[in-house]
């Protein structure tokens, strides 16, 4: 069955070989036509094919779905109290973590389930079509293993992230949670999940320093997951370091960076082919997470300088940011870390599929996954121009799959 998406003021594809040759490939007066999943068609709309079914927007924009690609939704809880403290002066650690993951372990996996499947729909409400879930509340090999488990089930983008912090537990014997996250939690859990992230931060006594950072990913990388790194968020530490020297696929927070940071964050920009992106890392800026710490933003411009390739998400979790709304990343990335409003949208959509490796979404051409998101806006430009507003929505069509938020049928 084929189904024509038409009455499109502006459509943004992100192919520069389409529409009008900028970075969005934008087409105005559009159409789209989708069969089973995928995208078999784009253009005007006045050269449109017949289709067996038509969709008319009426003069609404419409962007690739937005790719979240950080996010912690598996948790139980919530730390309110925490940011009220934070919105009267107290500085943000990662200790609070402890909190989250005492009571992820009380809940059932129902209630795991129930409140990972909310969130998820209340990123597609706002857009979001792809979405990575990491673990890092149970830190245990049981809870970790559950974690993955009940994020499989919504997502194919799974992260391993045992070593999220020290658990109060094992204070104290920090090389045995070490070789624990590195032997048998790893056993665990490698089945249930594509990547492995390592919250990268000697500044936090709960987190890791580089050493500790470097023994785990390679453990990983050896046990056939990809990699990933929260690194550089409090300090300007060995995260962006670690992971461009192990070709990890992002890098995300970015806030504290040294001239080498950026340099090497340059270097691995200009390794990546998003035609196929198997190599280099991504700068994943994270800007909900300064909103919500009052924390300084990271210098994108500086980034987008030396060459790097710059990602949004939302860092989706109970503690540092708890928002699921990519488009007021979008707003703040724009206001707070002078992006462009193009460049911005590009970073949580392409950008964010670079960081996930992905080769089919991101983008509204031919073969790409039907991931559509309507605005309620002639315009993307309204995204960054009307902040808090609900604008966005995922466009559904009948017949096309959503058993799992992102499904992953190529990694480029």
């Amino acid at each position: 069955m084929s189904h024509l998406v038409t009455g499109i003021a502006s459509l943004v594809t992100n192919d520069p070989a389409i529409g009008d040759g900028s970075a969005l490939g934008l087409v105005e007066n559009a159409a789209v036509v989708v069969e089973g999943d995928r995208i078999a068609w784009v253009g005007s709309a006045a050269q449109a094919p017949a289709t067996d079914s038509v969709t008319d927007l009426q003069g609404r924009a419409v962007v690739p779905g937005f790719v979240d690609s950080h996010s912690h939704l598996v948790f139980a809880g919530d730390r309110a109290a925490e940011f009220s403290a934070r919105m009267t002066g107290e500085p943000y650690t990662g200790g609070g973590i402890a909190t989250t993951m005492a009571a992820t372990r009380a809940a059932s996996d129902e209630e795991l389930v129930t409140h990972v499947r909310e969130l998820v729909a209340e990123m597609r409400a706002q857009g979001t079509t792809t979405v990575e879930i990491k673990s890092g509340y149970g830190l245990d090999v049981a809870e970790e293993a559950r974690a993955l488990r009940i994020a499989a089930q919504v997502t194919s983008e799974v992260t391993f992230l045992g070593a999220h912090v020290v658990p109060p537990s094992m204070r104290d014997r920090r090389q045995d949670y070490v070789e624990m996250v590195s032997g048998p939690m790893l056993q665990a859990c490698a089945p249930y999940a594509r990547w492995a992230d390592v919250f990268c931060e000697p500044a936090s006594a709960y987190a890791f320093d580089g050493d500790e950072t470097r023994t785990v990913l390679q453990a990983c990388a050896a046990a056939g997951l990809e990699l990933r790194v929260h690194g550089n968020q409090l300090s300007a530490g060995p995260g962006v370091q670690i992971a461009t020297e192990l070709d990890a696929a992002s890098v995300d927070h970015c806030t504290h960076l040294t001239e080498d940071d950026v340099a090497a964050l340059g270097a691995a920009g200009h390794l990546i082919d998003p035609e196929n992106p198997s190599t280099g890392t991504v700068a994943t800026l994270l800007p909900g997470v300064e909103f919500s710490t009052r924390s300084p933003y990271p210098d994108a411009r500086r980034l987008i300088a030396a060459g790097a390739v710059i990602g949004l998400a939302s860092d989706c979790n109970p503690g540092s940011c708890f928002t699921s709304s990519m488009p007021l990343v979008i707003a703040l990335a724009v206001r707070e870390m002078n992006m462009t409003p193009a460049e911005a949208l590009w970073s949580a959509t392409l950008g964010g599929a670079i960081a996930l490796r992905r080769n089919d979404i991101g983008r509204i051409r031919v073969g790409s996954r039907a991931d559509l998101t309507v605005l309620e806006a002639p315009s993307y430009l309204h995204l960054a121009y009307r902040p808090g507003v609900p604008l966005a929505r995922t466009l559904e069509l009948a017949g096309q799959d959503r058993a799992r938020n992102g499904r992953r049928t190529s990694r480029g």
